[in-house]
């Protein structure tokens, strides 16, 4: 058994490789690789107390907030693409969106850090 971490599209994963056979044309299985979790960023001076995190991973389609924003509960903050649908990303609660953490087009993993703000 050997153990390798690979990254792909930015997302790090080990993985274990089990050799079978004696044959050096054999392909080895490998094993199902989990994410390794990155450390998170560090958060910007403006950032927040309440974090509004991805549910799935996808791509950010659209930032409905700014940095500065006052909003309400249920209130859209960022859009994003889920397995070709729209899914909005919603304020938990009242409050000013402190930080928006992601850019349009970019890809995100579920928990992935979106934005931030104060209550």
């Amino acid at each position: 058994m050997k153990n390798y971490t690979i990254t792909v599209n930015g997302n790090v994963y080990d993985v274990t490789v089990e050799e079978k056979g004696g044959s050096a044309t054999t392909s080895a299985p490998v094993a199902a690789a989990a994410p390794v979790r990155k450390a998170a960023p560090a958060a910007s001076a403006g950032a927040g107390s309440i974090k509004i995190e991805a549910g799935a991973a996808g791509k950010v389609f659209k930032i409905e907030a700014a940095a500065g924003t006052q909003v309400k509960t249920g209130d859209t903050i960022v859009v994003l693409e889920v397995m070709k649908m729209e899914t909005p990303v919603v304020a938990p609660k009242d409050g000013v969106v402190a930080s928006i953490d992601v850019t349009e087009g970019q890809a995100v993993e579920a928990g992935a850090l979106l934005a931030t703000m104060n209550e």
